[in-house]
């Protein structure tokens, strides 16, 4: 396993790590996990997916993304919340475009990690935040830890966040969403070897790229019949041909997340 961050995080730390990355691996392809926009996917709002959630630090400024499922709980990636504490961020719900000013601003009372998690390319990459104030909009329903039949090879998952069009490019200021079809366990092992965990994540993609989340888009859902079944995570890349990206498999953690909505 690389000891790059390949994590999806924000497209300005991802761009410097990724060059950094490159002048390292002297052009062999980059080994980061690049914080993704959608690309090859088309514009949509909160309205038509009311519990995606912007991340931001305290200036409001959007670096995530994360799926309301109860009123003051949201859903997102570990590697997002490493570093940040409930002074340093905020969440933004019913704002479709991110130099908006409408839908509601809260302010974060607890970040749970999950206290197994080291890298994201190491797995156990999820998050619950509370919010302060509580979120007027439609939440999402999560897979259960039986649900693991979603992960159907070839089924058709939806990607939804903010991030980069391009790799290392730059955000879109409108949400997107685009499809992508989950890969096999066996599929996704042979694009990323040993730093695939299967019991912890989840491919989408198609083989010859082109669809994928980038950079702003960590944290956002892998919906699958509506329902969220995963977490963007990392990936090598933005829809790069053979790399699929890889998303937090929800079922595996579902347990844990639901004892912090309870909580």
């Amino acid at each position: 396993m690389s000891g790059l961050n390949r994590a999806k995080k924000t497209a300005a730390v991802c761009a410097a790590t990724a060059a950094a990355a490159t002048t390292a691996l002297l052009g062999a392809p980059s080994a980061v996990a690049l914080p993704q926009p959608i690309v090859g996917g088309t514009t949509t709002t909160t309205t038509a997916y009311p519990f995606m959630m912007q991340i931001t630090d305290a200036s409001q400024n959007q670096f995530c993304g994360g799926t309301l499922v109860a009123a003051n709980k949201v859903v997102t990636a570990a590697h997002c919340m490493v570093g940040e504490t409930t002074g340093s961020v905020r969440v933004v719900g019913g704002r479709t475009y991110l130099n908006g000013t409408n839908g509601t601003v809260s302010k974060v009372s607890k970040i749970w990690i999950d206290p197994d998690y080291t890298d994201a390319s190491n797995g156990d990459d999820v998050a619950v935040l509370t919010l302060s104030t509580s979120m007027p909009y439609a939440t999402a329903k999560y897979v259960s830890s039986s649900d693991t039949g979603v992960y159907a090879t070839g089924a058709t998952a939806r990607i939804v966040g903010w991030g980069t069009t391009s790799e290392n490019g730059a955000s879109s200021n409108q949400l997107r969403t685009a499809t992508v079809p989950i890969v096999s366990d066996s599929g996704c092992a042979s694009s990323y070897g040993s730093d695939f965990v299967a019991s912890d994540m989840v491919c989408a993609g198609y083989a010859s790229g082109g669809v994928d989340t980038c950079q702003g888009d960590s944290g956002g859902p892998l919906l699958i019949g509506g329902v969220l079944a995963g977490i963007t995570s990392w990936g090598e890349g933005c829809a790069e041909a053979g790399y699929p990206g890889v998303y937090t498999r929800l079922t595996t953690f579902s347990g844990l997340v639901t004892a912090q909505v309870a909580s």
